[in-house]
């Protein structure tokens, strides 16, 4: 991960260690429901730092080990290269999704937002 990806004080002490800010949105991501979801934007939200971009990489450098199906753009659409993977994902957990109309045959459903995103509030009671 290049360190100006990173917000300031989140650089790791050693070379082989996970970034701190790394570990956090890690963390966010594990807490979030199943069935339910959160914005890149909303995770870089929830932590007080860094953006949607920063949360963003380290997704893909670091989120394969969490539910990484979870994180998502804030337009709904399912994640490029991992549509049928997260789909099969989102369908298992029953989170919330708007198919496509008759006119965008063959096209994937998008993440219904309205109802399936999570804000994080379950955090204050000690739920993951």
């Amino acid at each position: 991960m290049s360190q100006e990806s990173l917000p300031d004080g989140a650089r790791p002490g050693h070379p082989d260690a996970l970034p701190e800010y790394a570990e956090r949105v890690l963390d966010v991501t594990e807490r979030i429901p199943p069935g339910r979801v959160m914005t890149y934007g909303d995770v870089a939200e929830w932590l007080g730092e860094g953006g949607p971009r920063q949360v963003g990489r380290v997704m893909a450098l670091y989120g394969g080990a969490v539910p990484w199906w979870r994180v998502v753009r804030a337009d709904g659409v399912l994640l490029p290269g991992h549509e049928l993977e997260a789909l099969g994902r989102y369908r298992a957990e029953g989170t919330p999704l708007r198919e496509p109309g008759r006119a965008a045959e063959g096209r994937l459903p998008r993440l219904d937002l309205r109802r399936a995103r999570w804000d994080g509030d379950e955090r204050a009671r000690g739920h993951t």
